[in-house]
């Protein structure tokens, strides 16, 4: 198809266990293996042990692996020491983490191209009158990003599967979530600012992965020194010590946080707060909060606390669209953003994976709407039936 922590039980291999071992569970619980395997990474929970699985996404031939990630408590944001701090990475936060599942890497074109064919599936679906949105299923629904405005500026460094897809918006991020989550009937999302460092920190205090000084950062990331033709395909330097690859550079990847020029102080008095709940929600479509360096960025870019806020007026300044897209940027440095899928150990409440999937800032919610209103976008249901609808309008 085109296109430190003490951490129990968990070896840091990056050797996977495939879901469908003899020691895995059933179907309805993926990653979970009632017996510990013998060797890769694994975390003991209630149920068994939390394992490494690659599932494929229903109606594709594409693939996601994804890895366990233990729980514990961390340091969320830097020192005050710590080289090349900026005054928005503290002050600094204890933050306990559930245990959860992360994808080993970024969203990649082959799989991202899947959810833009939606924008053409459904309007076919709507010219049809076939699984027509309403206010019943509507809950169920996504839109889905229209075609590129300039396909050779996002293209220009390459659209190979195996590269990370760019340029999306968050809100195109999360629907993106949200429609992977129904049509498979487990729950993914983008994570909080805290579980992204967490998971980029794979149990370590110090300002990269690997260690404090930069000397060792060729080995795991691309970056502005290395890195002069865009996004490298995903998985060609070494993972973090959670088996993570690309957490450091290449391309940034979305969070759902609002970015707060001053950094944590609204968090400051809520020491031990849980990663999923240290959320600052969007009121406006951005700055929101981008993690981990792009191919662009400076070495100290690329920290482990580091922030970039995203700018939507620098970021869409080539589109023409009015209101501008709610599912493209047009304009550097949005070719080196992208995202990485996250899973809770324990589903979340509905009204809270709403949050997750669904923009928050009012802005984004009227320019959708005003999209939709004037024919200029595509929605439909997902459900697991959607793969066969598919099928059938393709014969």
């Amino acid at each position: 198809m085109p296109r430190a922590l003490a951490v129990i039980g968990l070896s840091l291999s990056a050797a996977l266990v495939s879901f469908a071992s003899p020691a895995s569970a059933d179907d309805a619980t993926p990653g979970i293996a009632t017996e510990k395997p013998a060797e890769g990474p694994s975390v003991k929970v209630d149920e068994g042990y939390m394992v490494p699985y690659t599932f494929r996404v229903p109606g594709t031939d594409e693939e996601v692996e994804m890895i366990p990630v233990p729980g514990g408590e961390f340091m969320f944001g830097s020192p005050e020491d710590e080289a090349d701090r900026r005054d928005d990475e503290g002050p600094q936060i204890k933050v306990s983490v559930d245990p959860m599942w992360v994808a080993k890497t970024e969203v990649t074109w082959g799989l991202y191209q899947e959810y833009m064919d939606l924008y053409g599936i459904f309007k076919e679906f709507e010219s049809s009158g076939i699984r027509v949105v309403n206010d019943d299923n509507k809950v169920d629904a996504i839109t889905a990003p229209t075609e590129l405005y300039d396909p050779t500026f996002t293209y220009e460094y390459g659209e190979d599967e195996d590269q990370p897809a760019v340029t999306m918006t968050q809100y195109s991020a999360q629907q993106f979530t949200k429609w992977l989550s129904l049509v498979s009937g487990q729950q993914y999302r983008l994570p909080t600012e805290a579980e992204w460092e967490y998971a980029a920190r794979g149990g370590t205090t110090t300002a990269y992965s690997w260690g404090d000084s930069a000397d060792e950062i060729d080995d795991y990331a691309w970056y502005f020194d290395n890195a002069d033709d865009g996004q490298v395909a995903v998985a060609s330097k070494k993972p973090n010590p959670f088996g993570l690859y690309d957490v450091h550079g290449n391309v940034g990847e979305w969070t759902v946080n609002q970015y707060t020029e001053d950094g944590y102080v609204d968090f400051a008095d809520k020491q031990g707060i849980n990663a999923t709940d240290l959320v600052k929600w969007p009121e406006v479509p951005s700055p929101c909060v981008v993690r981990g360096g792009t191919w662009e960025s400076d070495a100290e870019d690329l920290r482990s606390a580091a922030r970039m806020a995203s700018d939507d007026e620098e970021w869409k300044s080539e589109d023409p669209n009015f209101p501008r897209s709610p599912w493209w940027h047009t304009s550097d440095p949005s070719r080196g953003v992208g995202f990485r899928i996250f899973r809770s150990y324990k589903p979340l409440p509905k009204e809270t994976i709403t949050k997750f999937w669904e923009a928050q800032a009012e802005d984004t919610v009227l320019d959708v709407e005003s999209r939709m209103d004037g024919g200029r976008g595509g929605m439909g249901v997902i459900d697991k039936e959607l793969p066969k609808a598919i099928e059938a309008i393709k014969k």
